[in-house]
């Protein structure tokens, strides 16, 4: 190539030489040939035309930049600045932005990795005012020889001209015109910043392959701040500006190296660095240690964070270096990620599921996978802080490069059981205890088509007479859809409104079970309102957004209101409480969370075992689990929430309280009135009631039973001689199975 390149310029020298001895025989030939009066003629012909071609060109100069950036607009202008998200501990969790930026000061870059940047891009930067005569001339024999492109001879204010104002120059032009578009911005540029400025922002400004300033391609590159780069760090991105991609060392390390040793070379030709410093340079290996930014912690998270951003903000997210401050925990969500996980390939493993594996579908091609719908099990997890609604950490999906499709707050699933505490709740909250006696036993409603529905208890046992509390512990179908049905599910529906649920809850006795669909969040959010006695918490994922200056633009306040009385919620609690330590729940104390802590909860499993649930809390944290299929079908023939969902609530917790004191248990209100009673009648205790069989139960103010139990006793049995089985009957039930 350089053997061409002289020959062409050997023959362009000829050409000139010839023609400049062809320009001066003109006049003499010209003489020769004509009369004064024609040469007078003639020549002030082309004196006109030269005036004329001077002043046109001279009008095009002053007039090609008319659509260009004014002065005003140059000192107005601003980066477009990368968005950054932190997590609540302030690490980085993401970057949003058009063009990957963040903008560092001059002074905070050192003069090492400015000198690579000069030398290699405009050795005279520092004695030209915005172009570089000399070079230009060279581009422009290297264009006459090569055509477009086969040269450059922008200066580093050109390039910055063009960065800057690509509304004005479009970057794919290579026309001449736009060569002196960037000439006249460059020459403005000049007359209106310092060196120093015109340095600083085309550091900012320029492409490291998709990477955006030099603040940006340290992080990312080297996973460093600019201030930190060393020489040979600094020549590496110092070679890239020419052609990013071909000299990118993640995806050329060798070209890349090549390009950057090229870069040392001409820094000790300039006499930048010495020979010594040079060679020990191009000696150092290519380390790149690609910074975080690509792997996203809590991509789920993120995303929502952004969708929220993005609709109060629109493209200022991209544009104008934002600081969203987010209430997420990382090492709480590194837990919660590793369970989900973990628990979805044990219900893999399970007899009884037949639907590919998240492994298998590695195999598959990408046409096999829809966009939003995965084809393998899916899981879903949520943890929130009652006191405040901060979202600590959020599970949205087993893959976020498989399918973007956020299942805490997108998804509507069906509630199961998990649904029941509204109904315990406006039962309780209507005045009747949680003693209260309920027969299991057969029910039947006409349905509007005319068919008529039963519904059954999963084991498709009836226990008979049953206290409200046990069957919410051991999730009783039957007990829950009389109850709601007694209360009226339009005020169970209005009590799921209250407390958090925006979907649409039918006013139909199997609502009662759980057959109305929710969002996660919501059930989170609705489930706080028993972690914090009666008081709902918005979920909350944002704590603050600031602008570059640190300025605060939005503060978003904890959002609480109470719903419910804190009698009535403490009641609730405790029966929750009852059933992670002895009922449907109980697989959570069974995987270590200690007694120590306490734990209130309910399963949930929807009759067609599409959906397993648990909602579990503390006084200090609130968690939701789902699984199941994006297409709902049966995760397996054995399904239940206490089994295939619980575990990681319970994975979850033992982690936190590890590194976090265990709460003190909810403080009862002493408004509340406590009776020991009889589990088989729900009336208060006498002697001769079996040990076994007393407990303690509490009671709004006035609910508390006035009798006392008929059953036991030398006349119990003949006062009351259907209760007869009635022991057996209350003997807790273990298995965790509910509907």
């Amino acid at each position: 190539m350089a053997q061409n390149r002289s020959k062409h310029l050997g023959q362009l020298a000829a050409w000139i030489v010839g023609a400049l001895g062809r320009i001066r025989d003109l006049p003499a030939w010209f003489r020769s040939r004509t009369t004064a009066r024609a040469r007078w003629i003639i020549g002030s012909g082309l004196a006109a035309g030269l005036a004329l071609g001077v002043g046109l060109a001279w009008g095009a100069w002053i007039h090609i930049c008319d659509d260009c950036p004014s002065i005003a607009q140059i000192y107005a202008f601003e980066p477009k600045e990368a968005t950054s998200v932190y997590a609540a501990d302030g690490s980085l969790l993401h970057e949003f932005a058009v063009e990957r930026r963040t903008a560092v000061a001059f002074t905070d870059i050192p003069p090492h990795v400015i000198e690579t940047f000069v030398a290699v891009e405009d050795r005279r930067f520092w004695r030209h005012h915005g172009i570089d005569y000399v070079r230009s001339f060279r581009a422009f024999l290297d264009l006459l020889l090569g055509g477009f492109g086969s040269g450059g001879g922008s200066t580093i204010t050109q390039q910055l001209a063009g960065n800057m104002f690509s509304s004005a120059v479009d970057r794919q032009d290579i026309s001449v015109r736009r060569k002196l578009r960037e000439m006249k911005v460059a020459r403005s540029l000049e007359s209106a910043f310092t060196k120093e400025e015109i340095l600083e922002a085309y550091l900012n400004q320029i492409n490291f392959d998709g990477v955006y300033g030099i603040q940006s391609a340290a992080q990312y590159y080297f996973d460093k701040d600019a201030s930190e780069l060393n020489l040979p760090e600094a020549a590496m991105l110092a070679a890239m500006p020419r052609a990013p991609r071909r000299y990118n060392p993640i995806r050329n390390p060798d070209r890349a190296l090549g390009r950057r040793n090229l870069v040392l070379t001409v820094m000790e030709r300039q006499g930048l660095i010495s020979g010594r410093a040079a060679e020990a340079a191009r000696a150092f290996p290519i380390l790149v240690q690609q910074g975080g930014h690509e792997k996203t912690t809590a991509p789920y998270f993120v995303e929502w964070v952004r969708q929220i951003m993005l609709d109060r903000y629109g493209s200022r997210l991209y544009e104008d270096g934002l600081k969203i401050y987010t209430t997420l925990d990382p090492n709480l969500q590194q837990v919660a990620d590793s369970a989900v996980q973990a628990q979805l390939q044990w219900v893999e493993r399970q007899p009884g599921f037949r639907a590919p594996t998240y492994a298998e579908t590695r195999e598959w091609s990408a046409e096999d996978l829809a966009v939003s719908e995965m084809p393998y099990l899916q899981g879903m997890f949520i943890a929130l802080d009652p006191a405040t609604g901060d979202v600590l950490a959020l599970v949205g999906g087993r893959d976020f490069e498989d399918s973007e499709y956020n299942r805490a707050v997108q998804a509507v699933r069906q509630a199961g059981s998990g649904f029941k505490p509204f109904v315990y709740t406006a039962a309780i909250a209507a005045g009747i205890p949680a003693s209260e006696i309920v027969f299991d036993t057969p029910i039947e409603f006409d349905q509007p088509d005319g068919t008529i529905w039963s519904p059954r208890n999963f084991t498709g046992r009836f226990l008979g007479p049953i206290t409200m509390r046990e069957a919410l512990i051991h999730s009783i179908n039957i007990v829950a859809v009389k109850i709601g049905v007694r209360v009226g599910i339009e005020t169970v529906a209005q009590y799921a409104h209250r407390m958090g649920i925006t979907t649409e809850v039918p006013r139909f006795p199997s609502t009662a079970i759980g057959s109305a669909s929710v969002k996660p969040i919501e059930m989170t959010e609705a489930y706080s309102v028993f972690a914090n006695l009666g008081v709902r918490a918005e979920p909350r994922p944002i704590l603050r957004v600031e602008n570059v200056r640190g300025e605060i633009l939005w503060s978003v306040p904890v959002e609480r209101e109470e719903v419910l009385d804190a009698e009535t919620a403490w009641i609730m609690v405790s029966m929750m409480r009852d059933a992670v330590d002895r009922g449907s729940g109980i697989r959570v104390r069974a995987l270590g969370v200690p007694r120590d802590i306490p734990v209130a909860g309910k399963t949930g499993t929807t009759n067609d075992l599409y959906d397993a649930w648990f909602h579990g809390f503390t006084p200090d944290l609130v968690t939701t689990t789902w699984i199941g299929f994006d297409r709902p079908s049966r995760i397996r023939l054995d399904a239940q929430g206490g089994q295939d969902a619980a575990p990681i609530n319970a994975m979850v917790l033992k982690s936190y309280y590890e590194n976090h004191a265990a709460p003190a248990p909810w403080a009862r209100p002493s408004t509340l009135v406590e009776r020991d009673v009889d589990r088989t009648t729900g009336l208060l205790a006498n002697a001769w009631c079996p040990v076994h069989l007393l407990y303690t139960e509490f009671y709004l103010p006035g609910t508390e039973p006035r009798e006392t139990c008929d059953v036991h006793g030398p006349w119990g049995t003949l006062l009351r001689p259907e209760r007869q089985e009635a022991d057996s009957a209350a003997a807790p039930i273990t298995d965790d199975f509910e509907f």
